[in-house]
Parts: structure tokens; C-alpha cells; sequence
């Protein structure tokens, strides 16, 4: 400790060390928090009337290869939820997302499509009441349709803290809703 770059490399070395102990230490409160409140069995959410609509799309934006139709569908849901506890003094923002996880074409295997999604940055506007809700996005499969097929609906979610890892869960409120076909002209 003689000269001047080996103190300010224990200075740096101090900080460090103090700064990984810290956020270990918010990290670690944020998760006990979480815990305390049973935010992974908020069993306050219903989701109802959902409405599947399918129809067929030429561009490749939809999942169209060279202009050939492909069925996309979409949905019309009700959901009611109070995320009000996932939000505590290291809330940055929660993630909300609707997901469809329905059988995929090979036995054993599942596809999941997500279908509306929300940022909620403030606690005041956790509660969700959404009636006769548009689905955000248009999805398709990889294979040719989804005619007939049954999903289950979710409503997942996840914590951006200010500190730490993202923090997913998804919520009790399960529904289920069989794939429209699509309407012939």
C-alpha cells in the first residue's frame, strides 16, 4: 500500500465486494417479501368468455410463405385479477401475460401462444377488470391449422425488480376454449 494504484485498487476492490453484499442482500429481502405474501398462489383471478375466432392471412407477418393462406386465430376473453401483491418497494414493473397451451402434433409435445400482454408500472393500476377483451395478437402454428384443438388459458406474469432477477409466476384463474375454424366464403 505504497503507492498510489495499489489504494485505489483496494478502494476498488472494497466497493465492489460492498456493492455485490448489498444487492445480494435486496435480492434476498425481495424474495422473502414475496414469499411472506404467497404471491405464486394468487388465487383471485378468474378468466371467462373466451371466444376464439380464426381466419386466413396472406402475409408473411401472419406466418404466410410465399402468399399461400395460413389460418391465424384470436381471442376474446374476460379476466378479472388483483396483482396488487406482486408490487413491494423493489417493483420496477410486472409483465402481465394471457398464454394458450394447447397439444402440438407429435405425442407428448405442447405449443404455447401468448395472446394479450400489459406492462404495469404502478400499484394503483394492479387490479384488472378487462370484459369483452381483444386478444393483442394474431397467432398461427407451425403446422397447418388449429382447427378442433383445445388450450388451456393462463395468466402469467413476471417482476422486473430495480434489483435483481425477473421473477415469474402465473396465477391460478385457468380456463379452457377449443380453436375456431376458420369461417368459409
Amino acid at each position: 500500500m505504497f503507492n498510489l494504484s495499489s489504494r485505489v485498487q483496494a478502494a476498488g476492490n472494497q466497493a465492489l465486494t460492498s456493492s455485490v453484499v448489498i444487492t445480494g442482500i435486496v435480492v434476498l429481502l425481495t424474495l422473502i417479501q414475496l414469499y411472506r405474501d404467497d404471491v405464486w398462489s394468487l388465487d383471485t383471478t378468474s378468466i371467462s368468455n373466451i371466444k376464439s375466432t380464426a381466419s386466413w392471412k396472406h402475409s408473411f407477418q401472419y406466418g404466410s410463405v410465399n402468399r399461400k393462406p395460413k389460418e391465424n386465430s384470436k381471442i376474446q376473453f374476460d379476466v378479472r385479477t388483483d396483482l396488487t401483491p406482486l408490487f413491494n418497494w423493489n417493483t420496477k414493473q410486472v409483465f402481465v401475460y394471457l398464454t394458450a397451451e394447447y397439444p402440438g402434433k407429435s405425442e407428448g409435445s405442447s405449443n404455447k401462444v401468448t395472446f394479450w400482454d400489459k406492462i404495469i408500472t404502478d400499484k394503483k393500476d394492479a387490479v384488472l377488470d378487462l370484459t369483452a377483451q381483444r386478444g393483442k395478437y394474431s397467432v398461427w402454428d407451425v403446422e397447418k391449422s388449429f382447427r378442433g384443438r383445445n388450450a388451456t388459458v393462463k395468466l402469467e406474469w413476471n417482476i422486473q425488480p430495480y434489483i435483481g432477477p425477473l421473477i415469474f409466476g402465473e396465477t391460478e384463474g385457468i380456463d379452457s376454449f377449443q380453436f375456431a375454424e376458420v369461417a368459409k366464403k
